[in-house]
This record gives structure tokens, sequence and C-alpha cells, in this order.
């Protein structure tokens, strides 16, 4: 199995949308999304990904195949982060696998090689109550870092309601 991380061309952002359907109807019982008047999930900052410097769109492929995505923020000042202390984290934005390929380890191959391709500190955020999310971070974290190499804490503020894990890569 040959799974690929790339970056995905502005010209390829309906791939993205496309998949934030997805991704959107699997999170919806987490995070209280709600289809718009024309059956859609909206995701306001989807345009960014190609217009703010500091984002990064990944498309995730299998053999190929399209698997899923990662929309990833480097170096994101401090006072933006939910726990980091570092004065520039990056973070992990959204992350979804398609269900074809989810306990096969893509989603772990494809998060190791986002750390490993981006060195430095990391914020990964799971959404209250999405307990699939954060068994899948807390185990590829765990796996990557050790068992005590990490923070690992549930936030409640303004900024942000969850789990939450800082690492350095």
């Amino acid at each position: 199995m040959n799974i690929e991380l790339s970056l995905i061309p502005y010209e390829d952002k309906t791939i993205v949308y496309n998949l934030m359907q997805l991704y959107r109807y699997d999170s919806s019982e987490f995070d209280g999304h709600v289809l718009n008047k024309h059956g859609l999930y909206l995701y306001k900052y989807l345009d960014h990904q190609w217009t703010d410097e500091y984002r990064r769109p990944f498309i995730v492929r299998v053999d190929g195949e399209i698997a899923g995505f990662a929309l990833v923020s480097l170096d994101v000042p401090k006072e933006y982060m939910a726990l980091s202390p570092a004065e520039k984290t990056n973070s992990i934005s959204e992350f979804f696998i398609m269900r074809k390929y989810r306990r096969r380890g893509v989603g772990r191959d494809a998060a190791l090689s986002l750390f490993e391709r981006f060195r430095g500190t990391w914020e990964v955020r799971q959404t209250e109550g999405n307990t699939s999310a954060y068994a899948f971070w807390k185990r590829v974290i765990s796996e990557y870092k050790g068992q005590d190499s990490y923070l690992e804490k549930r936030v409640h503020n303004d900024r942000w309601n969850g789990p939450v894990f800082v690492l350095e890569t």
C-alpha cells in the first residue's frame, strides 16, 4: 500500500470541498455542524487554505486513490493556540481519512509524514466527545513520541473545548 501526502493546488480545491462534506457529516454528531438550505456543509476557511501564507492543504492518496485530507497551519503565534506555550506552533486544523482507509495505518502514516515534514512544536486538538479522534491521536502521538514525551490536557475556554496534545518533532 503506497500512501502519498501532497499539497493540493488551488485548481483542485473542489476535491477538498467535496471531502469536506463527508468530513462534516462524519463529525456533525460531535461538533453540531448543520446543513445549509442547499443541503451542504459550509467551511468558511476553504479559500483561506490557498490565500493565507501559513496554511497548507494536503491530500492523502493510497495507491493513487483519494483517501482523505489534512489542513495544516504552520508557525501560528501562541496567542492563537489553545495550549502550546511555544512562540510558534504548527497545528492540524482539520484531518480526515475516508472510512474505507481507517484502521489500516493510512491516517497514522499521513500524520507522521506531516510531523516529519514540518519539524517543531505541534498542537493537535479534538472536539469534545469525539472519542474516536481522541483515541486515534493519542495512539499516534504515543507511538511517535513515547508515553511521557508530550503534553495532554482537556481545555475548556473561549478558544477551545476538548482534548489537546502538544508535542515536539
